[in-house]
């Protein structure tokens, strides 16, 4: 690379070499850079994206290709030579390739599944057959496995000659001649024994490993618990199928994470970068939850209607609904974000649903008790700059505004911590229970706190 070039930034380097056509020159360009900084090319310069991945080795190319968005992967995909494409989709790993495949129409797969090498796409037909969301469609078969009566010599030996291959060598897996998995061992174990021991000698016999058909949240779990950069994945024989990695696991984590904010922010899980999604798609995924919500605070207005006449006789009472309502959706909001997170991160289970409704219940005390002492207070002392506002009344209105919130409030609570559990228990995504909707709940059952408790302090009085 001339000397002029080497002072510029990678991004001034790619311009200063692209529109020169020359492809061994880009080639070299390309092959040179850290595979991190290429993605960031292909992110930066969208309409070269295709060109990019062309023009690097096969092997470079897919690294790149398997970080990459998964609408800029659609797009260079579309884009590429068949021959290309051929050459990038036996090149990827099979888990990253499933991830790929699966997110496609079906026609389009079976396109890209007939120019797999006969041993990929025996792989990939495998992965692609369990269950959408289960560990089966993240593991790869690219693995050590060993037997436990080698030699630590024969073992090292195995390494040299298939760990190329391999997703990780940092752990060797110990199968019998049926291929049932025994136990793991680590790298570091193998490279410290003496040469002449054999694997037996070295085992323990207790290992961590997951099912084929866990859900993937469960994995993210285990990973998480045990600290493992990888993890054997058996069937119901205990057979070992596979492994699965801890980058594939956090990367669904991330999504799954995407996924729970967008639910929770009332709106359906985009299955695609915001400002690359279509108007009308973009439309489809909202409208539901809005009209849903709409719906909802419909019976809002069906409860005003039923206390028509108390608002008449004591306007003054209006002016706290909006107060009132909103108090106990934003305690609702809260309670439910909380959990949510908390089922998320495994900290909390259905089993925990009595310690959550205790501490929500001691929560909602103290939290409405601080809103309605100081509900009450403002209702006392704007009645003293402004007498007329409230009447002679201003006590019991104060005492009404205050008993209501510390009622609103703690309802709230209790529905936004336990909606999420009843979800889960019913098989459903807690996510759904978002804070949207949570607050509508909220603001239809406030107004019943709210003018029940009226009743109670205002009968003969103003009602």
């Amino acid at each position: 690379m001339p000397e002029e070039l080497e002072t510029l930034s990678i991004q001034e380097q790619f311009d200063a070499i692209i529109h020169q056509e020359d492809k061994i020159r880009i080639r070299e360009f390309l092959n040179n850079q850290n595979i991190s900084d290429v993605a960031e090319l292909v992110n930066e310069n969208d309409e070269y994206a295709s060109q990019i991945i062309g023009n690097m080795s096969t092997h470079r190319a897919s690294s790149v290709f398997k970080i990459l968005d998964l609408s800029v992967q659609k797009e260079i995909i579309q884009e590429l030579p068949p021959l290309k494409t051929a050459e990038l989709l036996n090149e990827l790993p099979a888990d990253d390739r499933t991830a790929f495949l699966e997110e496609l129409p079906s026609e389009v797969v079976k396109e890209l599944i007939k120019t797999l090498d006969p041993e990929e796409r025996r792989i990939t037909l495998s992965l692609l057959g369990y269950p959408e969301g289960s560990v089966g469609r993240l593991m790869t078969p690219d693995y050590i496995a060993v037997n436990a009566d080698w030699t630590m010599t024969r073992v090292l030996q195995h390494i040299r000659d298939h760990g190329k291959d391999s997703e990780t060598i940092d752990v060797i897996y110990v199968v019998n001649d049926k291929g049932e998995f025994i136990d793991d061992m680590r790298i570091r174990e193998v490279i410290l024994a003496d040469p002449d021991k054999k694997v037996n000698e070295l085992i323990d016999y207790r290992y961590i490993a997951l099912k084929v058909t866990d859900d993937q949240e469960s994995a993210n779990q285990v990973f998480k618990m045990n600290n493992r950069m990888a993890l054997p994945v058996l069937d119901d024989h205990n057979i070992l199928l596979g492994i699965v990695t801890i980058d594939d696991v956090l990367w669904v984590a991330n999504e799954e994470f995407s996924e729970d904010i967008q639910r929770i922010g009332g709106t359906e899980a985009l299955d695609e970068p915001y400002l690359e999604m279509p108007i009308f798609k973009l439309f489809k995924k909202r409208i539901v939850w809005m009209v849903v919500l709409f719906l909802g605070e419909m019976l809002t207005a069906t409860a005003m209607g039923y206390f028509e006449d108390e608002i008449a006789r004591a306007v003054v009472l209006a002016l706290f609904v909006p107060l009132i309502i909103s108090s106990g959706g934003n305690s609702g909001s809260q309670a439910s974000t909380l959990i949510i997170q908390a089922m998320a991160l495994g900290e909390i289970t259905i089993s925990d649903w009595w310690r959550v409704l205790r501490r929500e219940i001691i929560s909602g005390l103290l939290l409405g008790s601080v809103l309605g002492i100081i509900g009450f207070f403002r209702v006392i002392i704007w009645s003293q700059v402004f007498p007329a506002v409230y009447g002679p009344h201003y006590v019991q209105i104060g005492i009404t505004v205050g008993c209501s919130l510390v009622g609103v409030v703690l309802w709230g609570t209790l529905s936004g911590s336990m909606l999420p559990i009843v979800l889960k228990r019913a098989g459903a995504d807690p996510a759904v229970s978002s804070a949207p909707f949570v607050a509508t709940l909220v603001d239809v059952t406030g107004l019943i706190i709210y003018f029940s408790v009226a009743y109670i302090f205002l009968e003969g009085i103003l009602l």
